[in-house]
């Protein structure tokens, strides 16, 4: 079975131009020009009205295309769900499956024969459509969310889907950080350190559901803003026809106990085993209000040391040291508790190396003023985002939302551009000696504890967690017994899978699945078909076979592959690896060619005792694979590949869901990490079914 599927790969007049150069001539450009001041920014203001439920509702007039958007926001405090966590996510999602008029089948079907867009979650609404259909598409909006259906049958699915994904979250290393990070830093007991479990959505019913509506639904909670091609006079009348009967009522107001820093910085180890890079996330809780003096400031001292791939920690981690794809950090503004982090996925062996350049840039920055240029270069850039963003009419729409629901100053955005320009180099460092605390941190890593451990203690404590945050004892390493070769773990993997002979008279082998890729708008066809010792191929295509995207074969010493129709190199150890495939177990081809096998250690993969092995190629390829104890089944490999900037990355692939095919066990779902999963799933083996070269070819 083969182990790796994909490899990691306006014109100037003439007047206007005299123009300049005769400027050009009486200016000095050995010095840099003088700053103006600051412009004050005319943001334009919406018209604004008032139901009388309580429903506030803002409108921003743009003609210049035929759409309009409506969007509903609920402003409310933080909710803590406890054991029925995911609630109020789930009603959110409830809430568009339908109506008490409408079923999810006719709401779905009007909405595309509008061809408008329409979508609820947790806290709002959203609808938009051409202004011819807008009146339609609105009151479908209304209708779902003054009318919910909350049926029990819809509720079901999406508990099932979120369920599914939380499984799925188990084994994202990125997911489990976000969490760990967020438990440490808030608390289980606190909203925002709270989570989802497969429990909690099982404990989910309907009247939990309406519970949760009947609420926090309320208009005198709410905000609704149009924007587009619309007139006050026609959102006036909109607003008013489907809105003016919802009832208001008192919405529950909550306060939670201050969420302190720790007093110390400690490590987090989530051990992770199958895990080739760790996932370090920096965390520390700041009170820092939306709006505050510190606000503007704050988002430029996070701007020079992580805000963007031309930051500090970019450039040093990335593209000076070469540790990571990316490093940045972000500052959190909230009513209740804002946050700082700063995050990486780095190469296990410089786990230490990437902690030690974080906690340098952190003092750094509080330690020495930032240079002139570098802080000029930085408001230029945010004066730029801030600019390029008033090219939307939404932007209108959401200063006025943020005035209103953080009670910020009617000028707020008037004046930022104005506020930007005052922010100084000594401004920056007060801002990090307040938010950037390098004694006070949250460092969470989830990786292989036995590869990124060692020397971690320098920077503080070391605990471990499990990936729901819970502190555990460190991980324990396994002896191996004296009898135990790598030739012998080998041997076992081929008498489990089916053993010699019955491998012997497998003759040719077809193989045919699908390839699933986060993101892709449909799943690609795979198929691999075999003839023992003499053709292998390798096939993912699209529109039932039409379209070739990738092709590697081997057919009588002739290697080939190819991308999307073109033909690419084919490297000696690409030949050894297609030579493996000739066997169809390549653990024939290590036996027979003589490979170094050494057993390292026992390791945990996907929850089971693993013998790790490593295996060196006749032609010095080195990978490992991991093969289970009890089983013998192989159920993981690690293999070096070529990646971004010339420099090889190791891809992992876990194999799992072994089936028996004519006496010998194939696994039938192979997960590729590449940054991200791909998984291709096998539905149909055939052996000895009489293929022939030319099937192949």
């Amino acid at each position: 079975m083969k182990n790796k599927i994909f490899k990691i790969s306006n014109l100037l007049t003439i007047t206007m131009l005299l123009f300049a150069i005769n400027l050009s001539a009486q200016v000095d450009r050995t010095k840099a020009p003088k700053p103006g001041p600051a412009p004050i920014i005319k943001v334009g203001t919406p018209a604004t009205f008032t139901l009388p439920n309580g429903l506030k509702v803002f409108v921003v007039q743009n003609n210049k295309l035929p759409r309009v958007s409506a969007s509903l926001t609920l402003d409310l405090d933080p909710l803590f769900e406890g054991n029925k966590a995911g609630c109020a996510a789930i009603a959110g999602q409830l809430m568009s499956q339908g109506s008490k008029t409408k079923s999810k089948d006719v709401l779905d079907e009007e909405v595309d024969f509008l061809g408008a867009n329409l979508s609820t979650s947790a806290t709002s609404a959203f609808v938009n459509s051409l202004t011819n259909n807008f009146n339609n598409a609105f009151a479908l909006m209304a209708d779902v969310v003054l009318n919910p259906a909350f049926d029990k049958d819809e509720l079901d699915k999406i508990k099932k889907r979120t369920i599914s994904g939380l499984q799925t979250q188990k084994d994202d290393a990125k997911a489990i950080s976000r969490k760990v990070s967020n438990v440490l830093m808030y608390g289980v007991k606190h909203p925002y350190g709270e989570f989802e479990t497969e429990k909690s959505v099982e404990n989910i019913g309907v009247d939990d559901v309406k519970k949760y509506y009947n609420t926090y639904w309320k208009p005198n909670a709410a905000y609704l803003i149009f924007v587009g091609d619309i007139t006050l006079a026609k959102a006036q009348a909109l607003a008013t026809k489907h809105f003016t009967k919802w009832q208001k009522g008192i919405v529950p107001k909550t306060t939670f106990e201050t969420v302190k820093p720790v007093a110390k910085t400690f490590i987090a180890i989530v051990d992770r085993p199958s895990s080739v890079q760790s996932v370090i996330s920096i965390n520390a809780p700041i009170q820092l209000k939306p709006g505050s003096i510190d606000a503007i400031p704050a988002r430029v001292m996070n701007s020079v040391l992580g805000g963007s791939a031309t930051a500090r920690l970019f450039m040093n981690l990335r593209e000076k040291h070469g540790f990571t794809y990316g490093a940045y950090s972000s500052l959190g503004e909230d009513k209740l508790v804002g946050s700082f982090k700063a995050s990486a996925s780095v190469r296990n062996e410089k786990t230490d190396s990437a902690i030690q350049e974080f906690l340098s840039e952190f003092r750094r920055i509080k330690n020495t003023a930032v240079e002139a240029a570098e802080l000029t270069t930085i408001k230029n850039y945010m004066n730029g985002g801030f600019a390029r963003s008033l090219e939307s009419p939404s932007t209108i729409a959401e200063f006025a939302l943020d005035i209103a629901r953080y009670k910020l100053p009617a000028n707020y955005y008037q004046q930022y551009l104005t506020n930007l320009g005052n922010v100084t180099a000594a401004n920056v460092q007060q801002m990090a000696n307040k938010y950037v605390t390098p004694n006070n941190l949250y460092i969470v890593i989830v990786g292989n504890a036995k590869d990124i451990a060692k020397g971690l203690d320098k920077y503080g404590e070391v605990k471990y967690f499990d990936i729901d945050g819970n502190e555990t004892k460190a991980p324990t390493s396994k002896a191996v017994d004296a009898s135990i070769t790598g030739e012998s773990i080998i041997k076992k993997y081929i008498a489990t899978v089916g053993g010699n002979a019955a491998i012997a008279a497998i003759k040719d082998a077809e193989m045919n699945g699908n390839v699933e890729i986060p993101g892709a708008p449909f799943k690609p066809d795979f198929s691999t078909k075999y003839i023992t010792g003499t053709a292998y191929s390798s096939v993912v295509s699209a529109m039932n076979g039409a379209m070739v995207l990738q092709k590697k074969s081997v057919v009588n010493g002739v290697y080939i592959a190819e991308q999307q129709g073109q033909k690419q190199p084919v490297e000696n150890e690409d030949k050894e690896e297609l030579d493996e495939e000739l066997m169809i177990i390549n653990e024939l081809y290590y036996l027979k060619n003589n490979y170094t096998i050494t057993v390292k250690s026992i390791v945990s993969v996907e929850g089971k005792d693993a013998y790790e092995v490593a295996i060196k190629s006749a032609k010095g390829r080195e990978f490992t694979n991991y093969y289970e104890v009890e089983t013998g089944l192989k159920t993981k490999t690690i293999a070096m590949e070529d990646g971004p900037d010339g420099k090889k990355v190791a891809v992992p692939t876990i194999m799992s869901n072994y089936k028996t095919f004519s006496g010998i066990q194939f696994p039938t779902t192979i997960i590729l990490d590449q940054g991200v999963k791909i998984t291709v799933t096998m539905s149909d083996v055939k052996i000895n079914v009489g293929l022939k070269v030319e099937d192949i070819k």
